[in-house]
């Protein structure tokens, strides 16, 4: 698929295809893509937790969502969490800030990672909705996720049920500055 064409047909779904799956070689083909992103001196501190087990997909969902993520991925059948860990990326040897930013050059290293995993998601055929409202605390303790890692998204991945509207998208000169 072109290039273009991945990116203006990509959509957060908020309906998945009920009785389908996401095979783990798919699932390990995204984690990777995610892995060629840049990450900040090369620190790769991006974590992945992916849970495909429709029962444990079910009791995730149930514990660590509020209803209206629950309600908008009803039947996606994988949901990856992505995590990062803290006080690497942005930081010198020595564990101190290398600027004002600290800790959010991990979350921007993740987003750069997310956002071509969910682009490989769409290129081997399967959709996906990034959530963050949810309960960071309830994750940690269902997937044993230590305190060094910062939990950011859950990620659902699954197949369309239907084509969204394309949302409106601002024009270049609201948006950017030329000098």
């Amino acid at each position: 698929m072109e290039f273009a064409t991945l990116v203006e047909s990509r959509r957060s779904i908020r309906a998945f295809k009920e009785g389908t799956t996401v095979p783990e070689k798919d699932l390990k083909a995204m984690i990777l893509c995610a892995l060629e992103a840049p990450t900040w001196k090369n620190t790769e501190t991006g974590r992945y937790y992916v849970i495909t087990d429709p029962a444990k997909v079910s009791k995730f969902k149930a514990n660590v969502l509020p209803q209206s993520n629950q309600n908008s991925s009803k039947n996606a059948p994988a949901l990856i969490i992505t995590a990062f860990e803290k006080n690497r990326s942005g930081f010198t040897q020595d564990g101190s800030p290398e600027n004002e930013l600290g800790n959010m050059w991990g979350s921007y290293d993740l987003g750069l990672q997310n956002q071509l995993l969910i682009l490989k998601a769409k290129e081997l055929g399967y959709d996906t909705l990034i959530m963050g409202i949810r309960n960071s605390d309830a994750i940690r303790k269902e997937l044993a996720i230590p305190e060094s890692q910062e939990i950011v998204a859950v990620i659902a991945v699954g197949q369309r049920q239907a084509d969204p509207v394309k949302p409106v998208r601002q024009e270049i000169d609201a948006v950017a500055r030329f000098f």
